[in-house]
């Protein structure tokens, strides 16, 4: 089966796309809202009182740039670059916190003396953060920032007065050892790695994160197809479509009940009322005839203007399918006088249901090109079925079913086939347009 609205099922598609990556960012955001509140709590008890405050201070920025980030990604204004900016943010404040000194420690010490404490590992929990939102450029992104913002961090350190960072005489063990005894010291090789490093995570932690994309829309747009084909099949057989890979590649004859509902005079009760009135009624009416026919497990196979075409055994016939089709006819014309009756709709009182359905052999398969397929049912079952629809406006009843439907759901022998064939009294054969023999029909 084949979709004909593409470019609205793309949409569809990365909506849905776009629905998870929001909620898989707030859950980022939920749990880094709890990482940096068990962090302030570590903080209160390590750091010399009062250096937890300027810290305190710190960790509430970097709250309320994540959620910010979130509440501007999921608003109607919010743009796509907005997203690269809160990123940028994030690692310049990471650098700021890790490099500049806590004015509140009670003493003093050289800001490059930061470097000894291997804080640069946060850099990789941050970057790690990104790859919730399934968006690879982000995460390369967070990437260069990161080493960026090192980088500037870096050379801010190595334009202090103080800062040392290569021997000025020969380079042996003692030397090496005196040079990384300095508390202003700098090794210059280790940052050049640690900006490598993260650019090689960065990297390929962004395949990761494309690959996961390709997996998220994968199944995104299964289940739009399996969502799709819900609307045509009742649910077992929608399942058993998906999990083929051709279901309808090879035409297939088998017997099935088919039956056509139309409202009749609905020409003449548009004419006098609005375009939305008239889009409005149908949409009631259809809804409630497409609920009859899955309730009956039958396939919904289309919408014909005010009418609906369904059948009952396709694409896998079973031992109920004519059962089926009569219960359908039964509850649909029932259903439709009670909406009337109920005055759902009051303008609707002037309209009428004309059911019609036959039972025999068709043909089930693909029709159409390479490029627009779609799924038939074909056959002169299909041609009885729409003829005795049209007659019942002759005949002036609501529903006309052929003696051959009423045979096989007696044959069946479902338990509520009988109270449904009751309802129905035979008519005696009919000519239909098209036929040059006459039919045995039943009416409602």
């Amino acid at each position: 089966m084949h979709d004909g609205g593409v470019e609205i099922g793309e949409l569809e598609t990365q909506s849905s796309l776009r629905h998870e990556e929001l909620a898989a960012q707030r859950t980022a955001m939920t749990g880094r809202s709890i990482a940096l509140a068990a962090i302030a709590v570590l903080v209160t008890f390590l750091s010399p009182w009062p250096a937890p405050l300027f810290t305190y201070a710190l960790l509430f920025v970097f709250v309320l740039l994540g959620w910010c980030a979130w509440l501007v990604a999921k608003s109607s204004w919010g743009r796509h670059w907005h997203q690269y900016v809160f990123v940028f943010a994030d690692f310049a404040l990471l650098t700021f916190t890790l490099l500049y000194p806590n004015p509140l420690v009670p003493f003093e010490y050289p800001p490059q003396f930061a470097l000894r404490y291997g804080s640069f590992i946060y850099f990789f929990v941050l970057l790690a953060g990104l790859a919730y939102v399934y968006q690879p450029r982000l995460v390369l992104w967070g990437g260069v920032s990161g080493a960026a913002c090192w980088a500037v961090g870096i050379g801010w350190l190595l334009n202090l007065p103080n800062t040392v960072f290569e021997h000025p005489g020969e380079i042996n063990f003692e030397n090496a050892m005196t040079l990384v005894a300095r508390p202003t010291f700098i090794d210059l090789g280790e940052r050049v790695q640690e900006i490598a490093v993260l650019l090689i995570v960065a990297g390929l932690l962004a395949l990761a994160v494309r690959r996961s994309r390709k997996i998220a829309l994968r199944q995104a747009t299964l289940a739009r197809e399996k969502e799709n084909l819900q609307r045509y099949f009742p649910r077992k057989t929608a399942q058993m479509l998906a999990e083929r890979s051709d279901p309808f590649s090879d035409p297939r004859e088998h017997n099935s009940a088919v039956l056509f509902a139309d409202l009749v005079a609905f020409t003449t009760w548009s004419e006098n009322h609005t375009p939305g009135e008239t889009i409005k009624l149908l949409r009631e009416v259809h809804g409630m005839l497409a609920e009859i026919v899955f309730r009956h497990n039958g396939t919904l196979d289309k919408f014909i203007g005010d009418g609906v075409m369904a059948t009952f055994g396709t694409p896998e016939p079973t031992d109920s399918d004519a059962s089926n089709a009569l219960a359908a006819m039964v509850d649909m014309s029932e259903a439709f006088d009670n909406w009337k009756r109920e005055g759902k709709r009051t303008q609707g009182i002037d309209l009428r249901l004309a059911v019609g359905a036959h039972y025999g052999p068709v043909v089930v398969g693909n029709i159409g090109s390479s490029k627009r397929l779609e799924f038939a049912v074909l056959g002169d079952t299909v041609n009885v079925a729409s003829r005795l629809e049209g007659v019942t406006r002759e005949i002036g009843c609501h529903c006309l079913a052929s003696a051959s439907l009423i045979a096989a759901a007696e044959a069946e022998q479902r338990g509520n086939a009988t109270d449904y064939r009751a309802k129905l009294t035979p008519l005696g054969p009919i000519k239909l347009r098209g036929r040059s023999q006459e039919i045995e029909v039943y009416q409602l």
